[in-house]
């Protein structure tokens, strides 16, 4: 078992199970389609706290944010504050990735991934465009409910994100499936 820090999930199990058992069609077709709702688990995903500056023609915005330090591909998280006492939680679990990104890594993929979001709003916005990230504290772990469905030897996992309470995508998924593999 590994001890972590994580955010408190703002999704209790029961919760989860409602989710990923939505009535209606979207339930017919998921039942249909992937099988039936087998079991719910929690998962853990490190992230690193970041101090992103960034200067812009002139002006400068500063901003809290975290990676994750598994593969830096998921979706960044953005704080107001660093998480105190009060919203996180010490567990000690099984399930949680490792953390294999290095601080210096890290920080590279985290200027990249900002450099896209502004870009992506108009590159001809940018003037001058510096961007520095700072990491701060140690890994803070991200609460996530896995729901796996399936029928015989066939399984699909599921994935919602315990604090911003949403559905999660792809690369979540596939990041979960890939720490399933590796722990047989």
């Amino acid at each position: 078992m590994t001890r972590i820090r994580t955010l408190k999930p703002n999704v209790t199990r029961e919760q989860a199970v409602e989710l990923f058992s939505a009535s209606g069609v979207s339930k017919l077709f998921r039942n249909g389609f992937f099988g039936p709702l087998r079991s719910v688990a929690e998962f853990y995903v490190p992230f690193r706290l970041f101090r992103a500056r960034i200067v812009n023609g002139g002006a400068t915005d500063e901003n809290l944010v975290a990676l994750d330090v598994v593969t830096g591909a998921l979706d960044l998280f953005k704080f107001d504050h660093v998480p105190n006492e009060s919203e996180t939680l010490h567990i000690e679990t099984r399930n949680c990735a490792v953390p294999g990104i290095e601080n210096e890594r890290a920080t590279e993929l985290l200027v990249a991934k900002l450099r896209r979001v502004l870009y992506s709003r108009g590159f001809f916005r940018m003037r001058g465009l510096s961007i520095t990230a700072t990491p701060l504290a140690d890994e803070l772990f991200v609460p996530y409910w896995l729901g796996f469905r399936g029928s015989g030897n066939d399984a699909r996992v599921s994935v919602i994100d315990a604090v911003r309470r949403r559905p999660e995508g792809t690369k979540l998924r596939r990041l979960v499936e890939h720490w399933i593999a590796s722990q047989q």
